[in-house]
């Protein structure tokens, strides 16, 4: 595949080489053309969403459904036999074209599929635009487990059209943007103030937040590739996130979650004793959160009827924990995100619980609160 037009080039360094991603508008139509004559070895991945515009084409390609059924351990499987019988070999190149699920899965295939096959991606939600599609990881569900079992397998190239972005619904587009705010937050004050400074709806705009947050998730996967100390610190929200995820069966999608998961974070330092009033980049942060959230239709409904327990089950069996700790990723009084080993006792589980609750209320109230610039 040839590279995009005239675009903004990322070059990510991995401990197995270097790969390019190639940021800029086009059709897709455009790209699906370009793939029609990209060889004989090549064989897609595909949200099961594309398959009108990719059989068009008359291009090989596998469809998947982008749910979280999908991107376990038991749908695997199938997908590599369906493989083989299509011809696939040592020499095939894989592309991915789809969100975060067809990423996962692709990732997970190519890095085991006779040991291991060059793969692309085309990511197709803002979510997997602004942050998973770089880094190479894998996360695959086992059972009621999420994101149990992986890999690290980088691509050779990733092509972004941020306008293939615009017909993406409200709560997926919002999601996104919350992961491209929490990797900057993380990132520092310069980062999180270009994010802010961005108008999503603006002509442009989305393509300045990509590149953007991009850069910002590239300086944490190139000093910590394996997720071992720094790049642990994008786990920002997530210990909460997922947890809310899961126990909400679904209905509030990954990125809604983790800026849920970053409230509670905020209101359990609070409790712990921890004051933000150094740091008004935290108060910009939560507010322009709680904003975000709500773009997701009947949000207030999902959190009310959410099981505290449920939650806090879910949390407690984070991997990240060991049996007389929970890591979590929180915020200092500096405005820092920190990796904190906690107690696991039954104070800190009351805070949990508590710092939960106080998010629910607050999306309960039902005020439309406004980011603060």
């Amino acid at each position: 595949m040839s590279a995009y037009s005239d675009p903004n080039v990322l070059t990510i360094t991995s401990s197995t080489g270097s790969y390019t991603v190639a940021v800029a508008s086009r059709s897709f139509a455009g790209t699906l053309a370009e793939l029609k004559t990209a060889g004989a070895g090549t064989l897609l991945l595909a949200d099961a969403y594309f398959r009108p515009a990719i059989e068009a084409q008359g291009l090989p390609a596998l469809f998947v459904e982008a749910t979280e059924a999908s991107k376990s351990l038991d749908a695997a499987p199938a997908l590599i036999e369906q493989m083989r019988q299509l011809g696939a070999n040592r020499q095939t190149h894989l592309i991915a074209i789809g969100g975060g699920v067809i990423q996962d899965l692709a990732a997970f295939i190519a890095s085991i599929y006779m040991r291991g096959l060059e793969w692309s991606y085309i990511p197709t939600t803002v979510l997997a635009m602004v942050d998973s599609c770089i880094g190479g990881k894998s996360s695959i569900n086992v059972g009621p487990y999420k994101n149990l079992v992986g890999t690290f397998h980088p691509p050779q190239r990733i092509l972004i059209d941020p306008g293939v972005a615009a017909t993406l619904p409200r709560d997926q587009f919002a999601g996104g943007l919350i992961e491209a705010a929490k990797i900057t937050f993380c990132r520092g004050p310069e980062s999180f103030a270009r994010y802010l400074a961005q108008d999503p709806d603006g002509e442009d705009a989305l393509e300045a937040i990509v590149l953007n947050s991009l850069g910002a998730k590239q300086h944490f996967i190139q000093i910590d590739e394996f997720d071992k100390k720094e790049r642990l610190l994008l786990n920002f929200g997530h210990t909460f996130g997922h947890a809310i995820e899961g126990a909400s069966h679904y209905a509030i999608p990954h990125g809604i979650a983790v800026g849920l998961g970053i409230l509670c974070a905020l209101a359990f330092q609070r409790l712990r004793g921890v004051s933000f009033a150094a740091s008004p980049r935290v108060a910009q942060l939560e507010h322009h959160l709680a904003y975000m959230v709500q773009a997701l239709d009947d949000l207030q409904h999902y959190v009310r009827t959410l099981s505290l327990d449920e939650v806090l089950e879910r949390m407690a069996s984070d991997k990240k924990h060991t049996a007389s700790h929970y890591t979590l990723i929180l915020v200092d009084s500096a405005g820092e995100v920190i990796l904190d080993r906690v107690p696991r006792t039954s104070e800190t589980d009351a805070q949990l619980k508590h710092s939960i609750e106080l998010m629910i209320d607050r999306i309960a109230a039902a005020q439309l609160e406004r980011p603060i610039a």
